[in-house]
């Protein structure tokens, strides 16, 4: 089977070969000209042989192919062309004492075979030290290559690991600023709330108060409870991404209604459009409508108790939903005058953190009083799946 090796890597592979057999040719044309040369058709056998071991082996298997290289390189031309591009795989792939190894193994066998055949001569001599040289000069080369490389890749992990590093440390930085958040809302929210919830639960037993008490102090402490709860999602999330408790959705929408009706607040839904199926809607479009009717409803009942509140949400099936949320600015109802029990504050932070929402949602949001005397929140949210 052939390796699975890109484009690139397949041209390097076949002009090394191919600059290994021009090597081999000039081995066998000295051959030929003294007239001790080997047979054409066994040099080109051989020829066919190297090319084919250096294409597919020299990157996978090195030293086998070296060492079948050498004894044939010996004898014939064109392995002896092959030999050194073999040798300089060893050398640039494998550790420097496999390419030692067989340098010195090649150096001592064509000493003794040479010296065999061709005695003290002078063509002997420049013979071994023409090949000793161009070997061990290759293998030097491709052992500095590889030192090169090795020193780059240790830089390049030197680099990943201080990255790795720093990554960690913000991470951690992250975590501590998350963990000091929130135990920051949990000393200043936490236990106001469970005050209230506690007078809330107190004021529901007590044997003067009459059904509507009770059921204000019912509503007042459900919602205590409430807010108890999102506050502990709240800061599970800030301490852990992962959350216990779901999150609200546009089902949950009449459920709001109706604890804002329960708490005294004449409010009026219309859910329409879509598939009649507010499962249907994306649970992230749906979330982002569920708190903007919360949050104008909290609005509504801050700034204008008592006014008839009407919430609109009309569904268009893979297109987006359109939220409208209007109240009364001034209003009239029957019976005395409601006695004030204080004004709850407000610093305007609502309308700006449901902007930021619907823009993040890639939505539109408009707001503000309108000519007729009412307050008027529309949102347009998109498809999001």
């Amino acid at each position: 089977m052939l390796p699975r090796l890109p484009l690139r890597s397949w041209l390097l592979e076949i002009g090394l070969a191919l600059l290994a057999m021009l090597l081999g040719l000039l081995f066998v044309a000295n051959s030929a000209s003294e007239s001790d040369g080997a047979p054409i058709a066994l040099e080109a056998a051989a020829a066919v042989v190297s090319f084919a071991g250096l294409v597919l082996f020299r990157r996978r298997h090195p030293v086998a192919l070296t060492l079948f290289l050498l004894p044939i390189g010996i004898l014939l031309g064109m392995p002896m062309g092959a030999t050194p591009v073999a040798l300089f795989a060893v050398a640039l792939h494998r550790p420097a004492r496999f390419a030692i190894a067989l340098a010195a193994l090649h150096a001592t066998a064509t000493a003794v075979i040479y010296g065999l055949v061709l005695g003290p001569t002078q063509e002997y001599y420049e013979s071994v030290a023409f090949l000793v040289l161009m070997h061990v000069s290759l293998v030097a080369v491709a052992m500095v290559i590889r030192a090169q490389r090795q020193l780059v890749a240790s830089w390049a992990e030197r680099v990943r690991q201080a990255e790795e590093g720093q990554r960690l440390r913000i991470e951690q930085a992250r975590h501590a600023e998350r963990e000091q958040i929130a135990r920051e809302m949990h000393d200043v929210l936490a236990h106001r709330i469970s005050l209230l919830a506690v007078h809330a639960g107190a004021l529901s037993v007590r044997r003067d108060a009459d059904d509507d008490e009770r059921q204000a102090a019912g509503v007042i402490r459900q919602c205590a409870h409430d807010a108890l709860e999102d506050l502990r999602t709240v800061l599970g999330t800030l301490r852990a991404p992962a959350l216990d408790r779901p999150l609200p959705t546009l089902g949950d929408v009449p459920a709001l209604v109706e604890r804002s009706r329960e708490a005294g607040a004449e409010v009026s839904l219309s859910l329409t459009g879509g598939n009649d199926d507010s499962g249907e809607v994306p649970d992230q479009t749906g979330r982002h409508a569920y708190r903007i009717v919360q949050e104008a409803l909290t609005n509504a009942l801050k700034h204008a108790p008592g006014a008839a509140v009407r919430v609109d949400v009309d569904v268009i099936h893979l297109k987006g939903l359109s939220v409208r949320v209007v109240n009364d600015l001034g209003w009239h109802h029957a019976g005395p005058p409601r006695k004030a029990v204080g004004t709850i504050p407000g610093a305007g932070a609502g309308l700006v953190g449901m902007r930021e929402r619907v823009q993040l949602a890639g939505g539109d949001l408009e707001h503000g009083p309108t000519p007729t005397g009412e307050f008027d929140v529309k949102a347009w949210l998109p498809w999001q799946t």
